[in-house]
């Protein structure tokens, strides 16, 4: 027994344990929020709704930062790179996650592995829109005009779903649609809008405003029922293409190798915001069904979506370009 733990016996003072070494609850610094995508589109408007939300319920900073490319996979690689980092997330998206992997030759990442996918954050339809001068009311106007001469259509960027819903619809209608990739949403609007080119294949959230506002012309939707929110612009499959059906995901990812219980409580935080009223009323306003899906739900669409998109993409020979 030490010298002073024999004398601390003799003298009858209890032995006290060192005391333990505090850890500092999470998060105990700012989160970097990345949006793989330019300012404008669905997935910058989203984030940008929640991470307000989630920085009062953390008690912390969140910076959202866009780093855009290769049609969201530079913002994705990002988090690739950085397995275990509890301070880094994104907004994960079918461009990033289903289709990217399977469409680029040799992607930079895993969708699966080097990702914790956490929730499933919102869904909505794609929207094929004309400036108001191209002379198609309906999309059996604009595929017989397209039948005529080539018709370009605009979209956020190559390997982004808008992209391959128009190839989709080329191939399906045995037309010639040519993609015309911006980078970003914002760019693809406003030169469709000012007649550059006639088309856009183009998010719900992102092309409403301008619908609503009488600059864009909305010929079709690319679920399966007509949104509540152009419930007078009928389908693809309506309008006879049910092949052409698709749905916009988007949801909340983090780094591969993060603690359970960090997984466990970015499920909740999201789960809250997204239960926020304000949150519910402005995803309302836009178009966006709030997800319900966790960690292994979302997880499960993603393998779902990587599978339907590998076999599209082979099937049409489509390539990113």
């Amino acid at each position: 027994m030490p010298k002073l733990s024999r004398r601390a016996a003799l003298l009858g003072i209890p032995l006290l344990a060192a005391p333990a070494i505090a850890q500092p609850s999470w998060p105990d610094r700012p989160i970097r929020w990345v949006v793989n995508f330019p300012p404008g589109g669905a997935a910058d408007t989203l984030s940008r709704i929640l991470a307000p939300v989630v920085s009062a319920r953390l008690s912390q900073p969140v910076v959202v930062e866009n780093r855009p490319g290769a049609g969201g996979a530079l913002g994705a690689d990002i988090l690739a790179k950085a397995p275990g980092d509890r301070f880094l997330v994104m907004i994960s998206s079918a461009a990033s996650h289903g289709i990217g992997p399977v469409l680029y030759r040799n992607p930079p990442y895993d969708a699966l592995r080097d990702f914790t996918h956490v929730r499933l954050v919102g869904t909505f339809p794609s929207v094929l829109a004309v400036n108001l001068d191209f002379p198609a009311r309906d999309l059996a106007e604009y595929l017989a005009v397209a039948r005529q001469r080539p018709v370009s259509y605009g979209s956020g960027g190559n390997g982004t779903l808008n992209h391959l819903i128009g190839q989709l619809l080329a191939r399906a209608a045995g037309v010639d649609l040519t993609h015309v990739p911006y980078r970003g949403s914002a760019p693809a609007l406003t030169d469709t809008i000012s007649g550059q080119i006639p088309s856009i294949m183009e998010s719900m959230p992102i092309a409403l405003p301008h619908l609503r506002g009488g600059r864009l012309r909305a010929l079709a939707t690319s679920e399966a029922v007509r949104p509540p929110a152009l419930a007078d612009v009928p389908t693809f499959a309506e309008q006879g293409f049910p092949q052409v059906t698709s749905t916009n995901w988007f949801g909340f990812s983090a780094p591969a190798g993060l603690p359970p219980e960090i997984i466990a409580r970015w499920d909740t935080e999201i789960a809250a915001a997204l239960g926020d009223p304000a949150v519910m009323e402005r995803f309302a306003a836009i178009g966006v069904r709030p997800g319900a899906e966790g960690p292994a739900g979302y997880t499960a669409l993603i393998t779902s979506e990587l599978a339907r998109w590998r076999a599209v993409i082979a099937a049409g020979n489509i390539t990113p370009d």
